[in-house]
């Protein structure tokens, strides 16, 4: 059996920088299942990495033609942001393993589409003043900083990533980042285990 392992925790807690980490060990023979968003691209991102960047209408149009299967909206400081699942032709969670980043929502839903014994969560967990700070700095590298939106999705993030919202999906275990390497590590070794099942 093939799964998606579904990286996530709130913002600045270190999941690109895991998620890249996994993607690069061979062991694990890991693909990206690169989600959309119509949100701007940020300074040093690119199209089909961290995201695949639609614009509203490239978006509406993927929608008419029945290719989402999950999406979430934000009404943020700059307007409605989508982020979602495209289902393409690419894709093949028969015979493939696939690692993706996202919400606690998203990863529900992707759950309900391809079945709880495809979806395997994986959730990081850093201290709030240190995810804090990471999110300053990310944003002050940005040549339009965007403070308001990084409060927002900072305090938004309390709520999506309750305790009780963790517990009502289901999620564990739960992976302290504090040491990126040994973090790395954990991880990778439930992966395997998960695999090898």
């Amino acid at each position: 059996m093939s799964y998606i392992f579904c990286l996530m925790g709130k913002s600045s807690s270190g999941k690109d920088t895991v998620y890249q980490r996994l993607l690069a060990d061979e062991k694990l023979g890991l693909h990206r299942l690169v989600t959309g968003t119509t949100r701007p691209i940020r300074e040093g991102e690119r199209d089909g990495e961290e995201y695949y960047f639609y614009t509203d209408k490239q978006f509406h149009q993927l929608q008419e033609e029945g290719r989402i299967i999950e999406c979430r909206s934000y009404d943020t400081m700059h307007g409605i942001w989508h982020y979602f699942t495209v289902a393409h032709d690419k894709l093949d969670v028969v015979h493939q393993d696939y690692l993706t980043i996202n919400t606690l929502e998203a990863y529900v839903r992707l759950r309900d589409h391809f079945g709880a014994d495809r979806l395997v969560p994986v959730y990081l967990e850093v201290d709030d003043g240190l995810r804090l700070q990471r999110a300053l700095d990310r944003e002050r590298a940005q040549l339009q900083p965007r403070y308001k939106e990084m409060c927002r999705r900072f305090l938004a993030d309390e709520e999506d990533f309750s305790t009780e919202n963790l517990q009502c999906a289901q999620i564990q275990p739960i992976f302290q980042n504090v040491v990126l390497d040994e973090t790395v590590a954990q991880v990778a070794a439930y992966i395997h285990e998960i695999q090898n099942r």
